[in-house]
C-alpha cells in the first residue's frame, strides 16, 4: 500500500515557475514507477510526465516537454514535477500516482496502470 501527498500547487503568471512535490508513505517507494496527471475542468484526465522507479528513464507529454521536469528522490521517498514557462492552458488539478507495472522498470502512460493516486493539488496560471 502506498499512500501519495501532494503540495506546492497555487496561482502563477504565465511564463512563471512551480515545483511540485508528492510525498510517498511506505518503504517500498523505490520500486515503483511514478507518474504526474492533470485534469482540467470539463476534460479527462491526461498523462503529463512518468518517472521510472530508479529514475534513470523520463517520459513527457508533447504538450509539456521542454518545459517540465520529472524527478525523484528515493531516500526522501519523493517525486517532483518541475514546471516552467507555464502557460493558462497548463491550468488543471495535478495528480501524483504510483504503479508497479512491469516492476516499474519502464514508464506507462495509461493512468489505469496506476494504482495508487494521490488527492491532488490546483494548479491556476494567469495569462
Amino acid at each position: 500500500q502506498v499512500q501519495l501527498v501532494e503540495s506546492g500547487g497555487g496561482l502563477v503568471q504565465a511564463a512563471g515557475s512551480l515545483r511540485l512535490s508528492c510525498a510517498a508513505s511506505g518503504r517500498t517507494f523505490g520500486s515503483y514507477a511514478m507518474g504526474w496527471f492533470r485534469q482540467a475542468p470539463g476534460k479527462e484526465r491526461e498523462f503529463v510526465a512518468g518517472i521510472s522507479r530508479s529514475g534513470g528513464s523520463t517520459y513527457y507529454a508533447d504538450s509539456v516537454k521542454g518545459r517540465f521536469t520529472i524527478s525523484r528522490a528515493n531516500a526522501r521517498n519523493t517525486v517532483y514535477l518541475q514546471m516552467n514557462s507555464l502557460k493558462p492552458e497548463d491550468t488543471a488539478a495535478y495528480y501524483c500516482a504510483a504503479t508497479n507495472h512491469r516492476l516499474g522498470v519502464v514508464v506507462t502512460t495509461h493512468q489505469y496502470d496506476y494504482a495508487y493516486w494521490g488527492q491532488g493539488t490546483q494548479v491556476t496560471v494567469s495569462s
